[in-house]
């Protein structure tokens, strides 16, 4: 057991350097760009997999949290004109973030289940519609442009060590949590919530923190991106946005946080590969169509995801 976790150690610390050294290699500033994309959605994904991997909640309104946290960064600084109140934005965004996680929380952790799932879907709903309507605040459908962003974002190779930073640290963070008493109380939530009420737990808060440290850390990620694109709009807020996340957190497999690194990457390279196809075919213009059997394929050959299902497999030798 010794022997394969620091197998596990060393193979991850050869990809954190291989990545590490990777700007030095290469000059493609698309495959930079790339991967800063799936540095900042991988803690997205990792955000979701928290609530979902490890406490076995489905939400439909996470977007809600990334969303915040990009427009907490994109209004203030578009409108100040102040890039180096980005930290100020960020903590702003998380300062949101919180205060919605527990009124969300308190609201719809009573329920059970889908009805909770339902709730979250409407909330995400009202939240869009409110996005798209406010347009004197938001920019509305055309979105906030040209967000000015401190000089060492607008360097890309600087920006790619940020986003790395960023995500080894969130990665540290969160797998600090799950592996806290508080972590192993929400998987023991996952595995049988009624025993463990029965033991006295108050569930609903524990609930509530685990949406909390979720949506902190998705407002912490929606801010980056911001920042990364220098641009927002409603698309922030979508149920698409959710989605992504549930997409990258499955295919990766639940509950591993290294499922929902791996599975950002996937999906991110996926999206961008499929569609890039309709320049030699098409057919492929519907590359959403081919993304969704490529889905399929993996659940049916990976049911706990990609690295859920290596790990058990790993294990059982």
């Amino acid at each position: 057991m010794r022997a394969r976790i620091l197998n596990n150690k060393l193979l991850l610390t050869v990809i954190l350097a291989g990545l590490a050294v990777l700007p030095v290699v290469t000059e493609s500033k698309f495959l930079l760009s790339m991967l800063i994309s799936v540095f900042i959605l991988a803690v997205y994904a990792m955000s979701y997999d928290l609530l979902l991997g490890y406490t076995g909640i489905v939400s439909f309104g996470h977007a809600i949290f990334f969303g915040t946290g990009a427009y907490s960064v994109g209004i203030l600084l578009s409108k100040t004109k102040e890039p180096n109140l980005l930290i100020v934005a960020l903590l702003l965004g998380v300062a949101i973030a919180v205060l919605m996680g527990i009124l969300i929380g308190a609201v719809s952790l009573r329920v059970k289940d889908v009805y909770f799932s339902m709730i979250t879907l409407a909330l995400a709903e009202l939240f869009f519609i409110v996005s798209e309507k406010w347009s004197s605040l938001t920019g509305g459908n055309d979105g906030i442009t040209s967000i000015p962003v401190p000089a060492i974002f607008r360097d890309r190779i600087a920006f790619y060590y940020m986003a790395l930073l960023f995500l080894v640290v969130m990665y540290l963070f969160l797998r600090r949590v799950v592996a806290s008493p508080l972590g192993r109380t929400l998987q023991a939530i996952r595995e049988n919530e009624h025993r463990v009420e029965s033991l006295g737990y108050d569930v609903v808060k524990y609930k509530i923190v685990s949406l909390v440290i979720s949506g902190m850390v998705a407002s912490l990620a929606g801010g980056m991106w911001a920042v990364f694109q220098r641009y927002i709009n409603t698309s922030v807020l979508s149920l698409d946005r959710t989605i992504d996340a549930l997409l990258m957190t499955i295919v990766g497999g639940t509950g591993t946080l290294v499922g929902a690194i791996f599975g950002a990457g996937v999906v991110t390279f996926a999206h961008e590969w499929l569609s890039s196809l309709s320049t030699i075919h098409p057919i492929f213009e519907r590359w959403l169509l081919f993304f969704g059997l490529v889905y399929i394929a993996i659940v049916m050959f990976f049911p706990k995801g990609i690295i859920g299902t290596i790990r058990d497999r790993w294990m059982k030798k």
